[in-house]
């Protein structure tokens, strides 16, 4: 086994106090893509160390493995943001081979509850993904651009797959849409009717626009909630500059125009315009909708 070729190399970081957990993946399938198309993955747990994320790849009686040691709080971020996915599979289906004072079985216990504060965050950072991609997907369909339509269609299917996961209490794995099937069919048909289709690829394209206008009109102000309840700890309006810089925001802020100008066209939001020292010129700020 892989796990005795490698034990001397992970008992020497056990022995480390900075240390606080270990895990093992072995790839079960010759096409798994879960451990990076090696046969093994070393995860090593950190408090501190100098790199933030440290990667050395191995090769041991033919077989590859990489040994991935990675800083707690950098840990905790991709877990958060969805900043790596594979981290979080390898922390679920991961085996544990050393762990200091229980803390991957945490770990562990805290993937499973996904608590819905940071649920919330996570559909956020889906959506306004959604969000932006439909939004190009329609611009470029309009414009004549059927084969770059098609591709957006496809990352907005690919997002809403992914929201859809994270709605249902479960963190979206690298292989979505096999979760996608076994927990929301309505998400899953249309992707396999886009994918599937036999109308011609324009048609499919008009198509999903109407079926995905309102499946994502359904599922805006849950997929926005974050974001609404932020804007709500204040009743003077914010300004794009003000949203834009808080702290909490900064994991979906390259997408947050897109999905404030979804919001005001579906009325969840309003804009205010205030006055500028140009004649004419207004400011746009911005309100939750009182009755949302």
């Amino acid at each position: 086994m892989m796990e005795n070729l490698l034990r001397p190399i992970y008992q020497e970081h056990a022995s480390n106090l900075n240390t606080m957990g270990i895990l093992i993946i072995e790839k079960t399938q010759y096409d798994s893509p879960i451990t990076d198309g090696f046969d093994v993955i070393l995860l090593i747990i950190v408090k501190d160390q100098e790199q933030s994320w440290y990667v050395k790849h191995y090769e041991v009686a033919e077989k590859t493995a990489a040994l991935h040691i990675v800083k707690e709080d950098i840990l905790m971020e991709w877990i958060d943001t969805s900043g790596y996915r594979r981290a979080v599979e390898w922390i679920i289906y991961g085996k544990t081979v050393f762990d200091r004072n229980e803390y991957i079985s945490r770990l562990k216990e805290h993937l499973r509850d996904f608590p819905v504060e940071k649920r919330d965050l996570r559909k956020a950072i889906e959506f306004s993904k959604l969000i932006k991609r439909y939004s190009e997907a329609k611009a470029l369909y309009e414009a004549g651009d059927t084969k770059d339509a098609h591709s957006k269609i496809l990352l907005s299917l690919h997002y809403l797959a992914r929201l859809s996961v994270i709605e249902k209490g479960y963190y979206p794995e690298v292989t979505v849409w096999s979760q996608v099937k076994n927990i929301d069919l309505e998400v899953y048909k249309l992707y396999e009717v886009f994918i599937e289709g036999n109308e011609d690829i324009k048609k499919r394209i008009e198509l999903m626009i109407i079926a995905m206008d309102f499946v994502i009109n359904n599922r805006a102000k849950t997929g926005a909630n974050h974001l609404l309840e932020l804007m709500k700890t204040k009743y003077d309006p914010w300004s794009y500059a003000d949203i834009k810089s808080m702290p909490a925001v900064q994991p979906y802020t390259f997408d947050l125009s897109a999905l404030l100008s979804y919001l005001v066209e579906k009325s969840i939001i309003f804009p205010i315009l205030e006055e500028t020292k140009g004649a004419g010129v207004f400011q746009r700020k911005y309100v939750v909708n009182k009755d949302v």
